[in-house]
């Protein structure tokens, strides 16, 4: 049977001596790899792990992440990793609400979120293996069947929804990303992303197809550089935080052995695209990810030409600009995107919903604003509940802070709705400065009236430490 855990056996016994990963404690091959994950699944089902329960995971990007969630996956657990980053109070919250029965962590601390704590002595890194309260017998997520992955959404403009992934819909999105993205075993991915966040169509597809993951826990520049160039990765699945700081290393350097560079999590500005493109003269194609699917569009045809949109639908993918009543909508004008394809998730956790229940005439609405341009590419927008009504007009917060990032000294922004007594909503703005640098609020408002419609012009701006942000890399919006 084609699942998770056996698409590892299968790429051990077709490439053995294969690097799978480079990281912080050497090299390890495909063939080691499958004998650690068999070591720690025997020593999970001993601890008393049985197939639908749940498996939390809190480590960091390493070898025993993927490790950990191989082994549990082959014991026929429900594994939700979480990330490390994250708050003592919300991985509590988390591992409460996700109805797990036991969790494996990295570093001591995180197994006080169980009981009965255990620590395992067959690796360099032990690993906590604790266990919570919950009872064996209420399994955590029942109404799936072969239920294999969860994980909550962003929760960037609400409370966040636990998704289930059964090993089938997770092997037919890995499948249908690689229509597109043509990843074997000759490839070397550049790591730079939390594995917390990104597991799916991502380490799940590089193990089944043989490639070698180079895990660069650093975001500076120099050493992404460092990593791709010494080892030789071929393909930079990044988020446009790393992408922006490679456009701007200022020292000349080229990156000879890498051949597609992917910016997922959120948006690109054309300018950050135009910017790396001229500096590596690689194109940067976008990618629209998303848990409940998997990546069902990626701009591979035109990312020279039209850098901001997504792309054009993956083949097993159908993807449709639909009005409020779901009816299709003609090009260039604004909608809701709907999604349909293989791999999408199997329910929601929590009042336990299946898919059917949450499809609506077969489509997934995704909560995004987007529109097809005339070469029919995907242009997303903005998300349906971030959006800003300033009188009737819509203003999407990405359009104003793509404009606002590009004045001299800003670093970050966040665009969001202000009440206002007399037009309802406003653009309100807040921005993080370079250190050292002052901003002319007025001369940044007439800077956005050059290039932005006079309603999504910010009438209020305030100068913060940081931009609040997800784990997965996306602006929280209120």
């Amino acid at each position: 049977m084609d699942n998770v855990y056996n698409s590892l056996v299968n790429a051990a016994s077709r490439w053995p001596d294969n690097v799978v990963v480079f990281d912080a404690y050497g090299q390890l091959t495909y063939s080691e790899l499958l004998a650690h994950t068999n070591t720690l699944k025997t020593h999970l089902l001993t601890s008393g792990l049985q197939p639908g329960m749940g498996l939390g995971i809190i480590a960091g990007n390493s070898r025993y992440f993927i490790i950990a969630l191989y082994a549990g996956v082959g014991c026929g657990s429900v594994v939700m990793p979480v990330s490390p980053l994250q708050k003592e109070k919300e991985i509590a919250g988390s591992i409460a609400e996700a109805n797990l029965h036991m969790v494996i962590a990295d570093a001591p601390e995180f197994a006080t979120f169980g009981e009965n704590i255990s620590t395992t002595d067959f690796f360099p890194q032990p690993l906590y293996i604790s266990k919570t309260k919950r009872d064996p017998k209420h399994l955590t997520a029942s109404f799936v069947q072969d239920a294999a992955f969860m994980r909550f959404t962003s929760g960037t403009t609400g409370k966040a929804k636990g998704v289930i992934i059964s090993n089938k819909a997770a092997m037919q999105r890995v499948e249908a990303a690689n229509e597109a993205l043509h990843l074997s075993e000759k490839d070397r991915v550049v790591w730079v992303l939390p594995m917390a966040y990104h597991f799916i169509v991502s380490i799940v597809l590089y193990l089944k197809v043989g490639a070698g993951i180079i895990i660069n826990d650093s975001f500076l520049a120099e050493s992404i550089i460092e990593s791709i160039n010494e080892k030789k990765g071929t393909f930079l699945y990044a988020a446009p935080m790393h992408i922006k700081l490679l456009a701007g290393f200022t020292p000349k350097v080229q990156l000879p052995s890498l051949s597609k560079v992917i910016s997922t999590t959120t948006a690109i500005s054309a300018a950050v695209c135009k910017a790396f493109e001229t500096k590596y003269k690689i194109p940067v194609s976008q990618a629209y990810g998303i848990i409940e699917i998997g990546l069902p569009i990626i701009n591979l045809q035109k990312s020279k030409t039209s850098p901001e949109a997504v792309g054009y639908a993956l083949p097993a993918y159908d993807v449709a600009i639909l009005d409020q009543h779901l009816n299709p909508l003609p090009d260039e004008t604004i909608g809701l995107l709907g999604i349909k394809g293989p791999g999408m998730f199997d329910g929601y956790l929590s009042p336990p919903t299946l898919k059917e229940d949450v499809l609506k005439n077969g489509w997934f609405m995704t909560g995004d604003y987007a529109v097809r341009n005339k070469d029919s590419l995907i242009i997303i927008r903005g998300r349906e509940k971030s959006m800003i009504n300033v009188v009737g007009n819509k203003v999407f917060p990405g359009d104003v802070e793509d404009v606002v990032n590009t004045y001299a000294g800003i670093k970050e922004s966040r665009a969001y709705a202000k009440v206002h007594p007399l037009m309802g909503e406003v653009v309100g703005l807040e921005i993080v400065i370079e250190p050292e640098t002052q901003i002319d609020t007025e001369a940044l408002i007439s800077y956005c009236r050059q290039s932005l419609s006079s309603f999504k012009v910010p009438q209020f701006v305030s100068v913060v430490d940081k931009i609040e942000i997800t784990g997965s890399g996306k602006i929280k919006r209120a």
